[in-house]
């Protein structure tokens, strides 16, 4: 930590899809250049590490679906598992893309997506969650719920209906894999037939199981952070509905999600989650804490959860102001020296 509070703002945040995963740079180099070998080395070497295989493919999804990288990919090994999943992963892709902008050809692409996904897994080993997380990610753009999977019966009372099939194929092969509770609980927020609620119960619902340290803990402060967001583009929010998170119950969804988290086992894949765990801990006044975090992410950052509580969310500029004034108040030593006799610390749950 550095000395004093102008060496903390001349702080740059470094923004990068790939996070930690130094591994994955290579492979998004080449598939922004449109050369696939690399990915299918890196798909090759990652094995049954599914926690690291679900997060690589996302990752390398989101940029292959700008290119036909992933089509010359097949035209030469059709029958390679995973460049049939990487096809899945991008028809998914861009699919979502059409689907949150209204584009007309969504119908269509839903189509070849939903094939892609049925191939991919046909093709993949019967123990790989990822081609069963595709179809789930696919459940967003299913507006009608035309396909019946994507509405089925709870696990539990007091649940929404979903693709709660989809989902326990993928539980069932990758015990509480970190997208697709993510997935599902984006379906919540995107399906006409539920609500903010909905999508909340379910994220606490899920916390209710999931392990300390667990990144799971965290997908309340991504539905309390939707929730702010959605108040503030229809005009409903409270202008002092940002002090949420020091004020219960909010406070114990973000200590929940604190518990059991320990810097020293090494920086976790989603650089995302850190960013929502800082971002609320700094929210709720719990300095000390957040501090922890905020080192935790060296120089890494996202843009969301901080350009929600600007004033334009559209502004990288701003979103990147307001990660760095949140760190230099958690790192300053003023704070550190201070904030251990006003921070609240949490009580079991």
């Amino acid at each position: 930590m550095r000395g004093d509070s102008g060496q903390l703002r001349e702080f740059t945040p470094i923004y990068h899809p790939a996070g930690f995963d130094t591994e994955l740079r290579g492979a998004l180099e080449d598939v922004q250049a449109r050369r696939w070998r690399t990915t299918r080395e890196l798909l090759a070497h990652t094995g049954a590490d599914w926690a690291l295989r679900t997060s690589r493919t996302q990752v390398l999804a989101a940029a292959a679906a700008r290119s036909d990288v992933i089509e010359a990919w097949l035209g030469e090994e059709p029958h390679n598992p995973d460049a049939l999943l990487m096809l899945a992963r991008v028809s998914v892709e861009r699919t979502l893309q059409a689907h949150r902008s209204g584009h007309p050809g969504t119908p269509a692409l839903l189509q070849e997506a939903q094939q892609a996904c049925d191939l991919a897994i046909k093709g993949s080993s019967s123990a790989d969650p990822v081609p069963w997380i595709t179809l789930l990610a696919l459940a967003q753009a299913d507006a009608r719920l035309e396909y019946p999977w994507n509405w089925w019966a709870p696990w539990e009372p007091m649940l929404p209906a979903g693709p709660w099939g989809l989902l326990r194929a993928v539980h069932e092969r990758d015990w509480g894999n970190r997208e697709a509770y993510h997935r599902m609980h984006q379906f919540l927020y995107a399906c006409p037939h539920t609500s903010n609620a909905d999508a909340l119960g379910f994220a606490q619902w899920v916390t209710s199981w999931a392990p300390e340290g667990s990144p799971l803990r965290i997908l309340p402060l991504y539905s309390r952070t939707e929730n702010y967001r959605r108040h503030r583009e229809d005009g409903t929010a409270d202008p002092l509905s940002h002090r949420q998170w020091s004020r219960e119950p909010v406070i114990w969804d973000v200590h929940r999600a604190f518990q059991g988290w320990n810097a020293d086992s090494g920086p976790v894949t989603s650089v995302g989650d850190l960013n929502y765990l800082a971002h609320a801990l700094w929210a709720a006044h719990q300095y000390i804490d957040a501090a922890k975090v905020f080192l935790a992410l060296d120089r890494y950052a996202t843009r969301l959860p901080w350009a929600y509580v600007t004033d334009d969310p559209a502004s990288a500029g701003l979103a990147v102001r307001e990660f760095v004034r949140a760190r230099s108040e958690c790192l300053s030593p003023a704070r550190s020296r201070t904030a251990g006799g006003t921070a609240r610390r949490p009580r079991p749950v």
